[in-house]
């Protein structure tokens, strides 16, 4: 006798190669029926933003067209999700629900409610990992309590065996013989009703070929340099997977595993200790997402309770003038463009960018958190959160609070003949080198004077921190 239809419901591992939900579900027989199911209203404040609603339209795009060639369609529904999958259960007879476990706590609560809805009609629902590298319950402490310091965080996870990317791609899916019922992608409404998008057409290819695509092209060339040329964004030194790997159209197991063995066969040296640079990138990656899942109030609170008693100010100006790439420090301005125009921000450039909004402005770490949210296509609520509070000096690991970045030396640091300025923001484009990273720029009336002094800003940032801790400022 065959087994019932299995259901494999995607979320965010919109992939058919390493993903072990559908390679259960192959493995246990009978015909697959994948599908995603649109419940935004499930995840409240943190559902997925403009700039990551534009991504999972081009991917779920993506994976229909493998899905198709499989044999086995994805069907699209609306929510809410138990309904939705309890429905589709009774439609096809399915016996069994198989899905990759996510962590974020909306995530968590929805994955409880469908689990009971589903038992109660006797259909099997099993989890399996692959969002992360290791279980956030397998890397504890020596006292059994969660890491809140990432170097010991990393080199514990070091030590631990490699599992491996995951199941490779099924050759061929069985599928109902019945058509089901689904949703045009257009009708889940994730496009812009303006096409504000250009910008993010030309610089990504959502979807699992393009994430396999830059992990190879970053592999066989710029993971050598990465050490060298990561903190430059007038250079192309990142691998830009970010977006790919929040989707999960790329294991972070795969991206891992295929680096270590690209590590192992260079000589020691500067590509090596360049390769082993970018690992550590997965690293905190995987170090956000186990904090999350153990501090989940974290992705609205900060994690060191005393910034609860921080003096933030409030000011929709100047809010909107960082926002909006208008606050007259040139290396801030390109970096708020460069996220409106293509829903990214380069790594070097968000820590500038998110410093200003919370020390050079005083402006609570929320706010760019929410903005960051709704405008990166990389958008990753553990990610998003630990950068947020680290920069604000009020998570795990955090830069201490009087960091502060100033803008003008980091600009003259990083992006030294002006090219990254030069490119988003063009209305410096004619200045020389000397001067296009100083307040003002010298633009013009076309480009605003600085919103605030920094070196005042930082005596006022130091002061409120001081009046937080309750003490005089020195001197």
């Amino acid at each position: 006798m065959s087994a019932s239809p299995s259901i494999v419901w995607f979320r965010r591992d919109l992939r058919v190669r390493d993903n072990p939900a559908l390679a259960a579900a192959v493995a246990r027989g009978g015909p697959v029926i994948p599908v995603f199911v649109h419940a935004p209203e499930e995840e409240g404040e943190w559902a997925p933003g403009a700039a990551s609603r534009w991504w999972l339209h081009h991917s779920l795009e993506s994976l229909g067209r493998s899905l198709r060639s499989l044999g086995a369609p994805l069907v699209l529904r609306r929510g809410p999700s138990d309904k939705a999958l309890l429905d589709l259960a009774r439609e096809t007879g399915a016996g069994a629900l198989y899905r990759n476990r996510l962590y974020e706590p909306a995530a968590a609560k929805r994955d409880r409610t469908v689990a009971r809805a589903l038992a109660a009609e006797g259909i099997e629902t099993e989890d399996f990992p692959g969002a992360l590298l290791f279980e956030p319950s397998e890397i504890r402490t020596g006292a059994g309590d969660p890491y809140r310091v990432f170097t010991p965080f990393w080199n514990r996870l070091l030590s631990l065996p490699e599992r491996g990317a995951g199941p490779e791609k099924p050759k061929r899916l069985s599928s109902i013989k019945k058509k089901q019922r689904s949703l045009p992608l257009a009708d889940l409404d994730l496009l812009p009703e303006i096409d504000w998008a250009e910008g993010l057409r030309e610089s990504w290819t959502p979807g699992e070929e393009g994430a396999a695509g830059l992990l190879k092209r970053f592999l066989a060339g710029g993971i050598g340099a990465y050490e060298e040329e990561r903190n430059r964004p007038d250079r192309e030194g990142t691998s830009r997977l970010s977006p790919h790997l929040t989707w999960g159209e790329i294991a972070p197991a795969r991206a891992w595993t295929e680096a270590r063995r690209r590590a192992s066969r260079m000589r020691k040296g500067k590509a090596r200790d360049s390769a082993l640079g970018w690992l550590r990138q997965i690293g905190w990656r995987e170090f956000a997402g186990h904090l999350l899942h153990h501090y989940p109030h974290t992705a609205e609170k900060p994690l060191r309770e005393e910034f609860r008693r921080f003096p933030w100010r409030r000011s929709r100006k100047d809010r909107d003038a960082w926002r909006e790439g208008r606050t007259g420090y040139p290396i801030v301005d390109a970096g708020m463009r460069q996220l409106w125009r293509t829903g990214w921000m380069h790594n070097r450039v968000r820590m500038i960018a998110g410093s200003f909004l919370v020390k050079d402005l005083r402006l609570h770490w929320l706010e760019g958190a929410r903005w960051f949210w709704d405008t990166l296509v990389d958008a990753d609520l553990a990610n998003n959160t630990l950068g947020w509070q680290w920069v604000a000096g009020c998570g795990a690991d955090a830069a201490p609070y009087f960091r502060i970045f100033n803008p003008v030396t980091q600009g003259e640091r990083y992006d030294p003949e002006g090219a990254y300025v030069k490119r988003y923001v063009p209305e410096l484009a004619g200045l020389p080198a000397r001067k296009i990273h100083h307040p003002g720029g010298g633009g013009g009336e076309e480009y605003p004077p600085p919103v605030v002094d920094h070196g005042r800003a930082r005596e006022e940032a130091l002061l409120a921190l001081a009046a937080m801790k309750g003490k005089k400022k020195k001197g």
